[in-house]
């Protein structure tokens, strides 16, 4: 053995393997295929006693991650051993082998590396001299068959010397898992002829190309896993600053040093031991997690999901603390650690970039200069901002501020010693916060015109930003643990910065040509750029971090140096940031109280342009898929309604003008006779003019034209305004018709996102409804469609049972189970001069509005409109409902009915029906 596991504590705990031999040995069977059957039995025995030991070493010290993974790695090894020997002494025995029968078998990858989690494949080759022989042959065979019927999941090769340093050169990935290849049994010899021949013929002069195309791989798979080490459910193996990168800078180490541990890479000069103690622990704690991620779901998995983070913080024995759950904290702690991966790896190719810069280009970007040029004192090393001396950073404690200023506008590129030594000497940041000009760089970096968010990001993964703004310190690689938030607080404030930057240089023109028209009238664009780094800087903080944030804008702007006007706007934005959103999804815009009680808030046409953009970069930076045309168009309607407002003091047109221009438009639309359009308008309800847009009025009146006598009609089409499928349904009216068809539409797989409920003159109900796809895609597929319409028919036909295929339909995302929401509802009368308006808060879940409505409709209300919205595992559902006779509902007896009624829908629970 190579002395791999000597570190690990009572072995023999984990496999005896002499005892285990002994019993094999003892096996008195003629039949090979008996005795390899009661061999198997054995070591399955073996196996599974050894898994047990390795589990419980796991839950007495759950944070040793190498250790246990050490562990993992050892037991296979030892049942490797003790099938070959049985294998080639018992089953396929030679009395006189020949050379050419020789056989060694190696672990390679993960597992050559010694560190498993008790579901990783187990990564084996096997090598010989030449060609395989047939006893050769036979003696693989016989391993793969029992290693299978083990239960273990193999990824194995069989190669000759040569197929072994042909494949290799070809082929990044094979010569990558030789690279750690590890002698496990068989022929000595052999393996160590292999090695030479690995390190001559493949390793040999080819540093650089290596280098290079394990950073080419290490970017893809960035890429392909999001590009930040920041996402709330990070891929511990795969992802930004996990295991993966760990490995890589290891392989590098050892491809070029040939190290044998990553505790060499210090003797080799490419860590410090004080970085090299960052790397184990890093290392350590990323091993435990991902043992603890196999152990808890059985299985391979690496993903660290929300549904299994809380119990993974138990296991690791985290406390709650005041304002932070464990898994808070957890997650923090793990934010930590990928970050810490992310500042070695800029070291650690730093050192390389030294090493092989004589040799050509360096990796990654061109030769820009050889000689190093001045700039404010600082030196250009090939196009990267440098430091002339190690103390310069100290002389001088501003420059710690100066060098990213310099960065951005000159954009340059920072030299990675110049970040480890900003980072070692961050404390100096204690005595600069405070000075004017120190503030006046800060500033100018955050409100830059070119790239903020590269120069920010850089600035936070130093630690400088967070020292320098304290407040925003306390969010660095914070999480927040819901469905919703995609990323860090930290991580969500950067992009939303950077989005803002590329809504004002106009990149966004296309999906945002509101805000970028706006942005060349804002008055004060550094109070926006401030006013986004503040917007969550106080969450995590146990109160409303919009109030609580608000008192901290109040005390950091004066020192950034702003005046006590913007400083009182950049206060306002952040204490109002969630108003603009709020309103737009979860309020009825046709309402005009709506817009007047939005208008009495934010009071100016500056505060309400600043608004928009905000929300706009806030919602963009909670994570892919979460910005869609449905919230571009309700927030563009309500921005124009309340821009109309606060411009002229009033709506420009009252209701009845509004109508009859709705009027006139949809008559030169629709062509038809006087006589006819005339009778259309006396059908329709007063309502059913203010609430709909003019595209849909066009839409439902050649729809129901075409209807003529029929009971039911229903048309459904995409609406690409809003990125949704626009569902109508033409239906005679009567009580309960709003919740048959909500549980029908989700029956066919669909989420509504908005309602509309009208009821015409002459009793026929007029309903739209925007339906999308689980996904947010709009709901458009021929056979979805199909599978639509037929719910509808049947729920409204009463064929089949609506409740039991409501149950029989799954939770699309039933990892909203993992999160703790108690369900809230908030009745208020004063949001409408006309309907009571119904707001419900609850754990999204199937069928959640057809329980709404049918608990509304117990209640004996009528629902004039309904507004769906969805936080990640969060959904808020509002109505707006009058009583039978079209009045506001104000008895105090019957609105704690209606709120038990809902609480009780929404909770999933029978309903009270006799209350």
């Amino acid at each position: 053995m190579t002395g791999r596991f000597d570190h690990l504590p009572n072995r023999r705990a984990i496999v005896d393997r002499r005892a285990v031999a002994d019993t094999i040995a003892a096996l008195d069977e003629n039949d090979p295929v008996a005795l390899g059957r009661q061999a198997t039995i054995l070591l399955k025995a073996a196996l599974d006693a050894g898994r047990v030991e390795v589990a419980k070493r796991l839950a007495e010290h759950p944070s040793r991650g190498l250790e246990v993974s050490s562990a993992q790695a050892y037991l296979i090894d030892q049942l490797l051993r003790l099938l070959f020997d049985f294998t080639t002494t018992r089953l396929h025995p030679a009395p006189a082998p020949t050379p050419d029968d020789r056989l060694t078998l190696i672990a390679v990858g993960g597992y050559g590396r010694g560190e498993m989690a008790p579901h990783s494949d187990v990564d084996i080759g096997f090598l010989t001299p030449g060609k395989q022989t047939p006893r050769v042959e036979r003696i693989i065979e016989s391993m793969l068959y029992t290693l299978w019927d083990l239960g273990l999941k193999l990824g194995q090769s069989s190669r000759s010397l040569d197929e072994m340093i042909r494949q290799a050169k070809a082929d990044i990935t094979v010569r990558t898992a030789l690279l750690e290849a590890r002698y496990v049994t068989g022929d000595m010899d052999l393996y160590e002829e292999a090695s030479r021949r690995f390190k001559v013929e493949v390793q040999a002069d080819t540093a650089r190309a290596f280098i290079a195309d394990k950073l080419v791989e290490r970017d893809l798979r960035h890429r392909k896993m999001g590009d930040t080490r920041y996402v709330v459910e990070p891929n511990v193996k795969e992802g930004k600053g996990g295991l993966r990168d760990l490995h890589a800078l290891f392989w590098i180490g050892k491809y070029i040093y040939d190290v044998q541990r990553a505790a060499q890479l210090v003797d080799v000069g490419l860590f410090t031991k004080a970085e090299y103690r960052l790397f184990h622990r890093a290392d350590n704690f990323f091993q435990a997690v991902r043992c603890h991620l196999h152990s808890i779901t059985g299985r391979a998995e690496d993903r660290l999901t929300f549904d299994v983070q809380r119990e993974i913080a138990d296991r690791m024995r985290f406390s709650d603390r005041p304002g932070k759950p464990k898994v808070e904290r957890f997650m923090h702690f793990y934010f930590l650690q990928a970050k810490t991966v992310g500042d070695l790896t800029g070291v650690f190719l730093a050192h390389l970039d030294e090493k092989f810069a004589a040799r050509g280009r360096r990796f990654g970007l061109p030769t820009i200069r050889r000689s190093p040029r001045r700039l404010n004192g600082f030196v250009l090393d090939r196009g990267r901002l440098a430091l002339p001396d190690d103390d310069f950073f100290r002389a001088e404690p501003v420059r710690l501020i100066e060098i990213f200023q310099l960065a951005d506008r000159n954009t340059l590129e920072i030299h990675p010693l110049a970040m480890r030594a900003a980072a070692r000497d961050v404390k100096l940041v204690d005595d600069i916060r405070d000075d004017p000009t120190a503030n006046a760089l800060f500033l100018d970096v955050l409100s830059s015109p070119r790239d903020p968010e590269l120069v920010l990001r850089w600035m936070n993964e130093t630690g400088v930003f967070g020292r320098f703004v304290p407040d925003f310190g306390r969010v660095v690689a914070q999480m927040q643990f819901d469905m919703y938030h995609h990323y860090t607080v930290d991580e969500h404030t950067i992009r939303a910065l950077g989005l803002l930057a590329r809504i004002e240089n106009g990149a966004l023109k296309d999906d945002h040509p509101l805000a970028s028209a706006i942005f060349r009238q804002i008055v004060s664009r550094r109070v926006l750029y401030v006013a986004v780094l503040l917007h969550d800087i106080a969450k995590g903080r146990g109160g409303d971090h919009s109030i609580l944030g608000a008192e901290v804008a109040q005390r950091l702007c004066p020192r950034f140096g702003l005046s006590p006007a913007e400083t009182e706007t950049v206060a306002w934005l952040v204490r109002w940031h969630l108003l603009m959103s709020a309103t737009a999804f979860k309020r009825d815009l046709s309402d005009f109280k709506t817009i007047l009680d939005f208008c009495d808030v934010v009071q100016s046409p500056e505060r309400l342009r600043l608004l928009l953009v905000l929300t706009i970069v806030d919602i963009r930076a909670v994570g892919p898929g979460v910005w869609n045309g449905w919230k571009r168009q309700l927030l563009g309607d309500l921005y124009e309604s309340a821009e109309e407002v606060l411009r002229l003091g009033h709506k420009q047109k009252g209701r009845a003008e509004r109508i009859a221009a709705k009027h006139e438009t949809l008559h030169a639309d629709l062509g038809w006779s006087d006589a006819e359009f005339a009778a259309f308008v006396r059908r329709m309800p007063e309502a059913y003019w203010i609430a709909e847009p003019e595209d849909v009025l066009v839409h439902n009146a050649r729809f129901l034209a075409g209807t003529g006598d029929a009971q039911l009609a229903i048309d459904a089409h995409v609406y690409p305004g809003r990125g949704a499928t626009l569902v109508t349904i033409y239906a005679a009216d009567h009580p309960g018709l709003f919740y048959r068809i909500a549980g029908a539409i989700h029956v066919a797989g669909g989420n509504i996102i908005d309602a509309r409920i009208h009821t015409t003159r002459d009793g026929m109900a007029v309903d739209n409804f925007l339906v999308q796809d689980p996904f947010g895609r709009p709901f458009d597929g021929s056979e979805q469609l199909a599978r639509l319409k037929t719910a509808i028919e049947d729920a409204l036909a009463n064929r089949g049972k609506l409740a039991d295929r409501l149950v029989a339909k799954p939770l699309p995302r039933a990892r909203a189970e993992a999160f703790d929401i108690v369900p809230n509802a908030m009745i208020d009368n004063r949001a409408s001069n006309r309907f009571t308006v119904v707001e419900v808060n609850a754990r999204d879940g199937p069928a959640l509005l057809n329980r709404l409505a049918q608990a509304l409709f117990q209640s004996k209300v009528t629902i004039h409109s309904a507004h769906v919205a969805t936080y990640g595992e969060r959904a808020v559902d509002t109505f707006y409902i009058t009583d039978l006779t079209g009045d506001r509902i104000t008895a105090p007896a019957r609105l704690k009915t209606l709120e038990r009624r809902l609480l009780a829908a929404a909770a999933g629970k029978q309903l009270d029906l006799a209350a």
